[in-house]
């Protein structure tokens, strides 16, 4: 009888479901030499690596998050920050397209200056501690128009295959990139560590297909960009030479790119995936009618992710909004799949650069879709002027276990259930996975679907069998509620204390000083906080009071800790030999709340409601509205911050700082200028037969406003944002006679920045909804027509302060 057979009466006495899974083969060895890669090894002597199965690290399996992020489409004062904010965020890697038509509108005259200055991004990305990815196309889709490439190239030529017209401009392209970035390269000891050559290729004519993929690798090298790893994007049926790039792969929450006015199915993102990489409809501008790639490589290719929704953008014909949890549950999913690279797509909203024609992708100009001519917010975790949306606390969690332990989940290999749903679409199986090495190993559940309830997995168990053990965890049947997801550990190591699982997951681990380490973990929501401790080494325990203790009756030198009321107080301190090994567990408020970083010289965990991250001055805060600033840290430091009035206080374990800057207040005055006239009805029709934007003559019955703004100069002020709350179809900003802005009504907030100690006069114009339009909004978002025929509303206006604060240790 196993030891974790423990039997309590209670539980004996209730039915209960086993969740089984076989984990006790031997992991096959990883495949080397596999692909063909550029130089490894930089001037700095560390080395980026790829097998089968993980990319490397100076030799060590490497399992990073990776986040895009437009440099053409910010401005490029905010750069700094925002790379910064990434990284606080957990973020590793940067990823970013090259737009083609934002450098040479005009055949012949390269533009790399201010916001499209690509060598100073990539500076500023790596002083932030953060790898770049450089998705240099030619053709880049991105929601921009002709997918990037310019007009006087579309007119000209063919494009997209092995055309030598075509082929010649795209050398002299790469050729610009290669200089711009001449001594970044990993090579010689820079941060860009990947190429990306084109994007969502799945053609196959003449000319076409791998052969294409090849030749811009070759002009690629030869124009100087010879980096470790070559990358193109795997799904829809993708088409690459096998051998010479690797496939990367992605997965959305929603289809804005869909032409259904419905919900949609229960999404693939939110289903293990144990026989392919392939997720399905990624918006694709073009069909493959062959076997892709990818589905033929995975033995010999890591699972690698590109684009997996770090949000969503809004399509004219579709606006699904989602939750953080929509987002967030798909984490669990993709690791549990066997993802060795987290990439998301967007991770940093942004906007196109106002141009004339406009750069956005539309059904007018041959496009699939209709996107917003300037604004590509993205539903973003950080949104197009830095804001943190509250999904940005849910992947950070996810991001700083894989910082800390992702060396040992990237060479586990997943393992699939004994049942498994039999297909995406079914809600009633439990959806698990567990990824081992040995009788090591993270089990992964997901019970949250977008838009549809799951049943309660009611008096659940999991059983793992192991090579050298069966474990069946937790001692008492738990409950997966709807909405659920979570990553526990199995047979983990804390520095030779042997935890056999636990409850609660892993999340950073500190080098606290003396020879002591703490483990951080998260109470996983509705479930009862365990910690199952092997007696394999003699471990000596002193906990709090919110901490009890059971023996383990056929195995009573193992101990099984149960905590109560986790929180920020809560200190288990393990000895062993001469070590002191304390666990902490955060409720799941707090972990969305925690950011790791070095303040003071030392690596830290900082709890704050607002919008941290660290420079070289200390921790910069940031708090949209709010004058008033907390955080908390741990360990202690020996001096309170300097660069407010912080005011110090116990939290627990521990340190909390508050202060409060003067508050001040931007004005915000809406007239009308013209009221709504009658609209005509959507058209219909485009490439996706579906509602079309209407065109800029159809914007007369648009009603209007007057927005008389003041936004105060005030040290304590970063900028403002103009939030004007409305009810329409599409909106538009005016400056003057230049639109600055625009949107999509959709029931989720729109915001664009003020600088501080301006006084602007703005042209509020807002498109008439139809009742009757044939587009897609949820259900929460569909306005009262009380009706009438159609609406056009401005509720109201504001002008919201970002406050700042320092930290200086």
């Amino acid at each position: 009888m196993g030891w974790m057979s423990l039997c309590l009466a209670m539980t004996c006495a209730s039915a209960e479901t086993i969740l089984a899974v076989d984990a006790s083969s031997p992991a096959p060895a990883a495949l080397e030499n596999t692909l063909k890669l550029g130089t490894t090894v930089s001037t700095t002597g560390h080395a980026i690596g790829v097998n089968s199965r993980y990319l490397t690290r100076d030799g060590k399996p490497w399992l990073p998050v990776m986040g895009e992020y437009h440099y053409s489409r910010a401005p490029a004062q905010q750069w700094e920050a925002e790379l910064r904010k990434m990284k606080a965020a957990g973020v590793d890697i940067v990823a970013t397209y090259i737009m083609w038509n934002h450098h040479e509108c005009e055949a012949g005259r390269f533009d790399w200056r201010g916001n499209r200055d690509l060598r100073r991004f990539v500076e500023l990305a790596r002083r932030a501690g953060l790898d770049v990815m450089v998705r240099v196309g030619p053709w880049v889709h991105a929601e921009v128009r002709f997918g990037g490439i310019p007009d006087w190239v579309v007119n000209l030529m063919p494009t997209r295959r092995n055309d030598p017209q075509y082929l010649e401009y795209v050398a002299r392209l790469y050729g610009q990139i290669g200089r711009q970035l001449k001594g970044l390269l990993w090579k010689d000891g820079g941060p860009v560590i990947g190429v990306q050559l084109e994007n969502e290729y799945n053609l196959g004519g003449e000319g076409e297909g791998a052969a294409h993929i090849l030749k811009l690798k070759e002009l690629a090298r030869a124009a100087g960009l010879d980096v470790p790893l070559y990358t193109v994007t795997g799904w829809d049926r993708a088409l690459y030479p096998s051998g010479e790039v690797t496939p990367v792969f992605g997965g959305y929450p929603d289809e804005p790119w869909a032409a259904s006015r419905k919900e949609l199915p229960p999404k693939e993102t939110y289903a293990f995936r144990f026989d392919t990489r392939v997720s399905g409809d990624l918006g694709a501008q073009t069909r493959g009618n062959q076997r892709g790639t990818a589905e033929s490589d995975m033995n010999t290719t890591p699972f690698l992710g590109a684009e997996y929704g770090g949000g969503l953008p809004f399509m004219y014909r579709r606006r699904p909004i989602v939750s953080p949890d929509d987002i967030a549950s798909m984490l669990p999913v993709q690791l549990g799949s066997g993802v060795n690279l987290l990439g998301y797509y967007m991770f940093h909203g942004g906007r196109n650069p106002v141009a004339n024609p406009t750069m956005e992708e539309s059904a007018a100009t041959g496009g699939y879709n209709d996107t917003p001519a300037i604004n590509y917010d993205f539903q973003a975790p950080l949104g197009p002027d830095g804001q943190q949306r509250p999904v940005l606390g849910y992947l950070r969690q996810q991001h700083l276990f894989l910082r800390d332990f992702g060396e040992r989940l990237a060479p586990m290999v997943v393992r699939k259930p004994d049942l498994v749903p039999a297909n995406h679409t079914d809600l009633a199986m439990p959806r698990f996975s567990v990824r081992s090495l040995g009788d090591s190993g993270f089990l992964f559940v997901n019970n949250h679907v977008r838009q549809y309830a799951m049943p309660d997995q009611a008096a659940v168990r999991f059983s793992v069998k192991l090579p050298g053990q069966t474990l069946t965890f937790p001692s008492q049947p738990v409950d997966v509620k709807n909405g659920a997801y979570f990553i526990w550990p199995i047979n983990f190591d804390m520095d030779g204390v042997h935890l056999t699982y636990a409850t609660a997951q892993p999340l950073a681990r500190l080098d606290t000083g003396k020879g002591d380490v703490t483990y951080v973990f998260a109470a996983t929501p509705d479930i009862p906080v365990e910690f199952a401790i092997s007696g394999v080494s003699p471990v000596r325990i002193e906990k709090s009071s919110a901490v009890t203790t059971a023996r383990i009756e056929d195995k009573p030198q193992d101990v099984l800790l149960r905590v109560e009321g986790p929180a920020s107080d809560v200190e288990i301190n393990l000895r062993v030999a001469d070590k002191r090994v304390r666990v902490m567990v955060l409720t799941p408020e707090q972990a969305r709340s925690l950011s790791v970083g070095v303040i003071a010289g030392q690596r830290r965990l900082v709890l704050s409601d607002a919008q941290v991250w660290f420079d070289e001055k200390g921790l910069q805060l940031r708090s949209k509205d709010d004058p008033s600033f907390s955080f908390a840290v741990y360990p202690r430091l020996a001096k309170a911050p300097v660069g407010a009035v912080w005011t110090e206080r116990k939290d627990g374990l521990f340190q909390r700082f508050d202060a409060r800057v003067a508050q001040v207040g931007g004005q915000a005055e809406a007239f009308v200028l013209r009221q709504a006239g009658n609209v005509r009805p959507v058209p219909v029709g485009g490439r996706a037969n579906a509602a079309m934007i209407p065109y800029p003559e159809q914007f007369r019955p648009a009603a209007a406003w007057t927005l008389r703004t003041s936004a105060p100069k005030a040290p304590q002020v970063e900028q403002y944002l103009l939030q004007p709350d409305l009810v329409g179809d599409v909106a538009r900003l005016f400056d003057g006679v230049a639109m600055v802005d625009d949107w999509y009504y959709s029931g989720y907030g729109w915001e664009y920045p003020l600088a501080a100690g301006t006084s602007r006069a703005f042209t509020l114009q807002v498109l008439p909804l139809r009742a009757d339009a044939p587009i897609y909004l949820d259900q929460q978002a569909w306005p009262d027509f009380g009706g009438k025929p159609q609406a056009a509303l401005l509720r109201g206006v504001k002008v919201a302060p970002v406050y700042r604060a320092q930290a200086r240790f």
